[in-house]
């Protein structure tokens, strides 16, 4: 008996066992939610021999920075898939083995093609969808509109899915389109509720329409629904506390930062650890509250142990996030001589604007905003090259405002924050215009 994927592709199992773990396990993979490792786990055990298994366990383990595990499944599954495999897996898994190397060019190169073949291989498709994805994390300076036109490329061969309805919606409001992208967003969601690749698409498409309010109400009545061990949980919250800064309200930001981000407290992957606490911490600050240096030191601690050395500019840019808020002027400066070392040698992706940002922070915090804004301006238009989402790059834009408005430009602060506020509905960019109005000096935060 020949068994099938979800998406009907053909399995090179004859387990109907490895076949039902595996399709659940991919759909657990796809949704971000728990199980997904013990799932794939059980599929290996009834068919040690299927490639696809050990290739999706690999990819599970990179989530989560398992580096060495990672690429032993991938070694694994290229093995099998040579004595076992259909023609569709053994790209398949060559395809997340160069994802899981850390070969993004032939990655994307491998994903394109083997999408052009197979359009309906969803967990290839995947790999350059989202905020963390290839596209996104690949230097481009249009990623946000690559993965929308990705997904409109092969949207007929999907329908009503509920994983490519709300990936395709979450790609439309990055884009720009975020009317069209919330109403596609929600009605994936709408087919799956245990989906948290769903609700946080949602929370994108709220974050940049204006409903602030609708979004702060998703999160508390969909979070008791899904494990603190799921991938997002804390990235979830992560944007509820950005909710409670709209409000100003710093307090209730803190105690998401003490409940789920704080790295004692977190069971995120490594990224979502350093980028969550870094930025959020940063955004208090910035907007004039009080964060005790005791989380920042914590933070940083651990930051510095799943981040020692330069990698991902995403990652880079938020550990300067850290160093500047430590005035750690070694760490800064050691990590930036890296970068600008890989720039001269052509292996920086996202580019001049990264140790532009590393400079303009540390200025920031060393309350030389002239200097920050001196440093930023440039870059403004090339920051999205480090990959993120829209929610997550405009922390250094607010930086940018903030800066301005502290150095006295207030003309340059008002003109952007107009501009904000015709794109979307924001109560904090409506105080900050009010405060560009007054006698607003150097000193005073907004």
């Amino acid at each position: 008996m020949a068994f099938e994927d979800r998406y009907g592709l053909p399995l090179s199992t004859t387990s109907h066992e490895t076949a039902s773990a595996y399709r659940e396990g991919v759909d657990l993979m796809l949704s971000g939610w728990t199980g997904t490792a013990e799932t794939l786990e059980r599929a290996i055990a009834t068919d040690p021999d299927f490639a696809l298994a050990h290739i999706a366990r690999g990819r599970v383990h990179a989530f989560y920075q398992q580096g060495d595990l990672a690429r032993g499944k991938a070694a694994l599954a290229r093995e099998l898939v040579a004595r076992r495999g259909t023609e569709r897996e053994r790209s398949h898994v060559e395809t997340l083995a160069l994802a899981i190397e850390g070969r993004l060019p032939e990655a994307i190169a491998s994903t394109l093609k083997h999408i052009d073949e197979w359009p309906r291989d969803a967990v290839v498709l995947s790999l350059p969808l989202g905020a963390f994805g290839l596209f996104a994390f690949s230097g481009m300076a249009d990623h946000d509109r690559a993965r929308h036109e990705l997904c409109e490329r092969v949207a007929q061969h999907y329908g009503e899915d509920w994983w490519f309805l709300t990936m395709f919606g979450w790609a439309m409001t990055e884009n720009g389109e975020v009317a069209r992208g919330r109403a596609v967003t929600e009605r994936g969601f709408n087919l799956r509720r245990a989906n948290a690749h769903g609700a946080h698409a949602m929370l994108h498409a709220m974050f940049e329409d204006g409903s602030i309010d609708a979004a702060d109400r998703l999160v508390d009545e969909w979070i008791p629904t899904y494990d603190r061990a799921g991938i997002l949980h804390g990235h979830i919250r992560w944007h509820q506390a950005l909710g409670a800064l709209e409000h100003g309200d710093a307090a209730r930001a803190l105690a998401i930062y003490a409940d789920v981000l704080q790295p004692a407290a977190t069971q995120a992957p490594p990224l979502n650890v350093i980028t969550d606490s870094a930025s959020l911490l940063w955004r208090l600050s910035a907007y004039g509250h009080t964060v005790p240096q005791a989380l920042w030191r914590e933070a940083d601690a651990a930051a510095q142990k799943l981040f020692p050395k330069s990698s991902l500019s995403f990652a880079d840019v938020h550990m300067a996030l850290f160093a500047a808020a430590t005035q750690n002027r070694e760490a800064l400066a050691a990590r930036l001589a890296v970068i600008e070392q890989r720039l001269a040698d052509g292996k920086l992706p996202a580019g001049p604007v990264v140790p532009a940002i590393f400079r303009a922070l540390a200025a920031f915090a060393g309350e030389d905003y002239g200097t920050c804004v001196q440093m930023l301006a440039p870059v403004l238009g090339e920051v999205v090259r480090i990959g993120g989402s829209h929610a997550q790059r405009e922390l250094i834009e607010d930086t940018f405002i903030v800066a301005l408005v502290r150095s006295g430009e207030l003309p340059r602060a008002r003109a952007l924050l107009d501009a904000r506020l015709h794109r979307r509905p924001s109560l904090r960019d409506a105080r900050w215009q009010a405060a560009t109005a007054s006698s607003a000096t150097k000193k005073t935060p907004l």
